[in-house]
């Protein structure tokens, strides 16, 4: 049984949809979610196909097939989270792909923490551990840890942290 496995891919800037290309014309499944928008010109409006995701691709590949993607013109490397590419659940890109068909101008919007949200911690000595953030600062947030009968606060990059319901 072959097993493949969605991965993000980041691209050359601007390279999204040649890159997409590329790949589907050597055979690799590949999905550049493309978001419609309307743009006006001073003798008509249009609508254009833009990718949502400024310099990503998403592919669905073997571990063997992983070697052919990053050889592809355009393709800058894998996805890197916790220093293995970062696997994309199948229901991720189905839900893009239903987004995507419903809905027109979407905008990404990246999550921000506030103080006083509940976290949970994805990585790192802490993982799993839930806190409520203090402070933000720049890309790190200062987390109140309660665990253990005492109050540990720590310093932890917000790229670490997923919104906790409580």
């Amino acid at each position: 049984m072959v097993n493949k496995k969605w991965y993000a891919i980041y691209t050359r800037p601007r390279w999204e949809k040649k890159v997409n290309t590329l790949l589907i014309e050597k055979g690799i499944e590949s999905y550049c979610p493309l978001n419609k928008i309307r743009r006006k010109w001073s003798d008509r409006i249009k609508l254009v196909e833009e990718p949502l995701f400024k310099s990503y691709v998403f592919v669905r590949v073997t571990d063997e097939d992983r070697t052919e993607v990053r050889m592809t013109d355009g393709v800058v490397n894998f996805l890197y989270w916790s220093g293995k590419p970062a696997i994309i659940k199948d229901k991720e890109i189905t839900a893009i792909r239903l987004f995507l068909d419903e809905y027109q101008n979407v905008e990404v919007v990246k999550l921000a923490f506030k103080p006083e949200d509940r976290v949970r911690i994805l990585s790192g000595p802490m993982m799993d551990q839930e806190g409520k953030v203090l402070e933000v600062r720049n890309k790190t947030a200062k987390v109140q840890i309660d665990s253990l009968g005492c109050l540990l606060v720590a310093h932890i990059n917000q790229s670490k942290l997923t919104s906790s319901k409580s």
